[in-house]
C-alpha cells in the first residue's frame, strides 16, 4: 500500500474533491426516479463521514449511466443527492453544473463538514477523453483529491486519473484502500490451498484472470456458460448451450496449461438443462459425464447439477483462500439458482478468507443474504478483473505516493 491514504491527510477547512461510484440502478415510478439498490452509495459513507468529521468541505464527483458526453436529464444525479441526504441525516447540496462559476460559487459558501454533489461528470465528453483542460477545471474546485471510486479505477478519465495531475495531494479513500488490500494485498501471497471459482458466460472475459491466477491457485472450479466452451474443447456434447466457438482453441490451451502446472481445473460433472429460459421452467438433471452424459440435443445447460455441487463443496471445505468471480448458473431465475446458491452457502460457511470479485457474483451473494458472511465483496466488476490480471489501474496509478 505505497499510495497516499485519506488517513494520512490534514483535512480541516480543506476543499476535498471526492470521486465516488454512484452509478446505481434506478427505476422510474410515475415520473419519479427511485434508486433500487444503494449499495454503492452506502460503500462511500465511511470515507465521507471521515472527511466530514475531520472538518473538510466535501465536493462529490460521480458518473451515472451513459449520457455520451451530452446533457441528458434522464441521467441527472439530483435524485442521488436527495437519497444521500437521507442516509447521512444532513443536507447535501447539488450543483447543476460540473465546472465553472456555478459550482465555484456554491463551494465558496460551504462550511466545514458540508457536502456538495456535482452533476454527472459524463455530461461532458471531455470526461471520458481525459481532457487535461477539463481535469484542470475540476481540480480548481478543490485543494485535495480523494479517489474512492474503485469501480471506475480502470478508466483513465478526467475525474479518476487526469485530475490528480493538477492537485498537490491525491489519496485513496477507505473503500479503495480495502479493495486494494484484498484484491492486491491478500492475493499477492494467498494462504494455501488457494481456490478460484469462476463462472459467467464467456471464457474470453476471464482469460487474463485465469492465466494470471494459474501461477498461484491450487484449484479452479468452473461453472456458468463458460464451462460449455471447455466441454466443446473436450468433445463433450453441449446441445443448445452457449459456446464461444471462436474460443475453443483457447479453452484447450487453458486445459493444457493447468495440466502442465499441476493445477486442478474442475468442470461440472453434471448439469441442469432446460428447453425454455423462464421463471416457470422445469429443468432436469443431465446425468454424469462419467456415464457419457453431456447436454442433450435441443436442450440448454443453465446450472451446475447436484453431483457437481457436492464435489465443489468438498473442495471449498478444505480451502484457506477463496476467490469467486461469476455466477454458476442463471441465478436471477429461481429454477436455475440452486447451484449458485449452494456454492455461496458453502463459501460463506468455510473457514477461508473469502473474496467475492465484483459484478454478478456479488449480486448473487447479496440476493441470498450472504454478503456479510464473506470476508470482502468487491464493488468493481471490470476493475476487479483487471487488477486480478495484474494490470495497472489508471485511477490507482495516478494517486500520490505515501
Amino acid at each position: 500500500m505505497s499510495k497516499l491514504s485519506v488517513r494520512d491527510l490534514t483535512l480541516s477547512g480543506k476543499r476535498v474533491l471526492l470521486r465516488v461510484d454512484f452509478n446505481v440502478p434506478t427505476e422510474d415510478r410515475n415520473g419519479v426516479t427511485h434508486i433500487t439498490d444503494d449499495t454503492r452509495i452506502r460503500e462511500s459513507l465511511p470515507t465521507l463521514e471521515l472527511l466530514r468529521s475531520a472538518g473538510a468541505k466535501v465536493i462529490l464527483m460521480a458518473h451515472f449511466g451513459r449520457p455520451k458526453g451530452t446533457v441528458n436529464l434522464k441521467y441527472t444525479l439530483r435524485p442521488v443527492a436527495e437519497h444521500l441526504a437521507k442516509l447521512i441525516s444532513a443536507p447535501v447540496g447539488f450543483s447543476p453544473e460540473v465546472v465553472g462559476a456555478v459550482p465555484a460559487e456554491l463551494i465558496s459558501k460551504m462550511a466545514n463538514g458540508d457536502v456538495l454533489l456535482l452533476e454527472n461528470v459524463r455530461f461532458h465528453a471531455e470526461e471520458e477523453a481525459n481532457d487535461s483542460t477539463f481535469a484542470k477545471a475540476l481540480a480548481s474546485l478543490g485543494d485535495i483529491f480523494v479517489n474512492d471510486a474503485f469501480g471506475a479505477a480502470h478508466r483513465a478519465h478526467a475525474s479518476t486519473a487526469g485530475i490528480a495531475q493538477h492537485l498537490p495531494q491525491a489519496a485513496m479513500g477507505l473503500l479503495m484502500e480495502r479493495e486494494l488490500q484484498y484484491l492486491h494485498g491478500e492475493l499477492s501471497k494467498p494462504a494455501s490451498p488457494f481456490l478460484v471459482i469462476l463462472g459467467g458466460s464467456k471464457v474470453s472475459d476471464k482469460i487474463g484472470v485465469i492465466k494470471a491466477l494459474m501461477e498461484k491457485a491450487n484449484t479452479f472450479l468452473i461453472g456458468g456458460a463458460m464451462a460449455y466452451t471447455f466441454y466443446r474443447a473436450l468433445g463433450i456434447p453441449t446441445g443448445k448451450s452457449r459456446v464461444e466457438a471462436d474460443k475453443i482453441a483457447l479453452a484447450q490451451e487453458i486445459l493444457e496449461l493447468a495440466k502442465r502446472k499441476g493445477v486442478q481445473f474442475l468442470l461440472p460433472v453434471d448439469n441442469l438443462e432446460t428447453q425454455e429460459i423462464s421463471a416457470t421452467a422445469q429443468p432436469r438433471p443431465t446425468g454424469l459425464l462419467s456415464a457419457g452424459k453431456g447436454i442433450s440435443e435441443d436442450w440448454e445447460a443453465v446450472d451446475i447439477g447436484p453431483e457437481t455441487i457436492q464435489r465443489y463443496r468438498t473442495e471449498i471445505a478444505t480451502a484457506k483462500t477463496i476467490l469467486w468471480n461469476g455466477p454458476l448458473g442463471i441465478f436471477e431465475l429461481p429454477p436455475f439458482a440452486s447451484g449458485t446458491r449452494a456454492i455461496a452457502e458453502a463459501v460463506a460457511s468455510s473457514h477461508a478468507v473469502t473474496i467475492i470479485g465484483g459484478g454478478d457474483s456479488v449480486t448473487a451473494v447479496k440476493q441470498f443474504g450472504l454478503g456479510d458472511k464473506m470476508s470482502f465483496c468487491s464493488t468493481g466488476g471490470g476493475a476487479s478483473l483487471e487488477l486480478l490480471e495484474g494490470k495497472v489501474l489508471p485511477g490507482v496509478a495516478a494517486l500520490s505516493e505515501r
